[in-house]
């Protein structure tokens, strides 16, 4: 038998393989890489968003720089317009700023010195992937414009005099091509908008003629986002490139906001490392008592803003931070927000002793709860595994979440039901294999306003917590997907 050396030419792998793309055409391809996911608008990070966010960052640190009060956007059903009062690009580089990649007057430290915009990339995928994008500098009484289609050039004005005042002018529309069937919602853009103003007081954004301004900075921030009451006036300290503030309530875990360079960073990063590690061992070693860190953290809400030079974010939308120090020849950022909290947070709770003791007796009772849960937990541990040996409330699948085998884990779920009867309904027509059936003896608890001890107690609960395993926390879920089930009425949204 002959050998069949070229098995399907179809598939052979020559330099013609080899393909290079020029700058707009690797965004469009690839929108990912530089935005996230692409989406409708219905989400507030989906792509149309970050593209908005590009434009207004690029003129937030104007204004971070020490230059321009104001920032005017209009989102129509089409076109996104944002002017700022900047300085304005340096008119012979408009266009080389809009289309061409790695360039960017943010590279030189000196002209921003703490900006987010670093990759020179930003404004350019803002280009690429909007199906009509208009540039248009002013300074000092001359002005210089770009339109461009898709990050094609289609026109361009040349230097012309021009009585506006300094700054850049910016309007796009995604393109409808990439960005399906999408339409910005006001109250996505909001949160945004807010989070611009709270770190950056004296700053004025107004979106469709309404105005956004904050005179407290993240003290305003706090009470806009805090789902409930502080316990104590909210601790604002502020010093040279950092912003803290910290209270504490009387809800059940921990509640952080953090900046950096004015980007929130939703997913944290070192910077809030630090200050959680930080801000515990300043209040433990200000009442030197042994606390847990735990205790002192539980109900604790903070928001924390810092400036860095050169910030290395682990994504192109900057949701967490990884630098680890706050310039090249600055200290570590660990130490640089620890020196700070051990001075001021310190001073300020040797100043204030009536908040100090309202934190000591929030600090305590964390710390009796805790003990007071570990002994029921325990016991309870011990019923809910005994009657999960016969539970003939859970009705379980083969395939959890958490298995180390198979390629399905992602389409394992639980049905809480509201009865047996409800439960052996979905029962007979469910997968066996990904859903799991559990059934509740109608309202088990009204939690509201209760302790977690009286929880912790209630059986109903417990079952349902070792049925899901998530007795040592959210990390052993066994399932991906929870789906409550119950009837249309008053029960079923009690359940729910």
């Amino acid at each position: 038998m002959e050998e069949n050396t070229n098995i399907n030419s179809e598939f052979e792998y020559g330099s013609d393989a080899i393909k290079t793309l020029d700058w707009k055409e690797h965004i469009r391809r690839r929108p990912g890489m530089y935005i996230g996911k692409l989406g409708d608008g219905s989400h507030a990070d989906d792509g149309i968003y970050v593209l908005l966010k590009e434009v207004l960052d690029n003129a937030l640190d104007e204004h971070m720089m020490g230059f321009g009060k104001q920032i005017v956007v209009e989102i129509s059903s089409e076109v996104v317009s944002v002017r700022d009062y900047g300085r304005g690009i340096p008119l012979d580089k408009v266009k080389d700023v809009s289309s061409k990649m790695n360039t960017g007057g943010k590279y030189d430290s000196k002209a921003f010195k703490k900006s987010v915009g670093l990759n020179g990339v930003g404004i350019k995928a803002v280009n690429a992937l909007s199906s009509s994008f208009f540039i248009q500098s002013y300074r000092d009484g001359m002005s210089n414009s770009v339109s461009y289609a898709c990050g094609e050039v289609v026109s361009e004005s040349g230097l012309m005099p021009t009585d506006e005042p300094n700054g850049t002018l910016v309007q796009f529309s995604p393109d409808g091509t990439i960005f399906k069937n999408y339409a910005y919602r006001e109250e996505l853009i909001e949160p945004l908008l807010k989070n611009y103003v709270f770190l950056n007081t004296g700053l004025t954004i107004l979106l469709n003629g309404r105005k956004f301004h904050s005179r407290n900075g993240l003290v305003d921030l706090l009470n806009e986002y805090m789902t409930t009451e502080p316990l104590y006036p909210i601790i604002h300290l502020s010093g040279a490139d950092i912003e803290v503030v910290i209270t504490h309530s009387n809800q059940y875990g921990e509640e952080y906001y953090s900046f950096v360079n004015g980007q929130h960073t939703t997913q944290g990063g070192t910077h809030l490392t630090a200050f959680r590690e930080a801000a515990t061992r300043t209040i433990k070693e200000f009442y030197a008592k042994n606390f847990e860190y735990t205790d002192i953290r539980n109900g604790m809400v903070a928001a924390i803003s810092i400036k860095v030079e050169e910030p290395v974010f682990e994504s192109q939308t900057k949701t967490k931070l990884g630098s680890k120090d706050v310039g090249p020849d600055g200290p570590t950022i660990a130490k640089f927000i620890g020196d700070f909290l051990k001075k001021e947070l310190d001073n300020y709770l040797h100043k204030n002793g009536e908040v100090a003791d309202v934190m000591l007796k929030k600090i305590l009772a964390s710390e009796k709860e805790r003990k007071a849960i570990a002994g029921v937990t325990k016991l309870a541990r011990e019923r809910a595994k005994k009657a999960n040996l016969n539970n003939r409330k859970l009705r379980d699948c083969r395939i959890h979440y958490n298995d180390t085998k198979g390629d399905r884990q992602d389409e394992s779920c639980i049905f809480i039901t509201e009865g047996d009867s409800a439960s052996g309904s979905i029962t007979k027509i469910r997968n066996v294999e990904t859903q799991a059936v559990f059934s509740l003896r109608g309202k088990p608890l009204n939690t509201y306003g209760l302790t977690q001890k009286v929880v912790y107690e209630n059986e109903e609960f417990n079952l349902l917590q070792a049925a899901l395993n998530i007795e040592d926390g959210i990390e052993g879920l066994r399932y991906n997907k929870v789906i409550i089930a119950t009837d249309a009425d008053v029960d079923g949204m009690h359940i729910r």
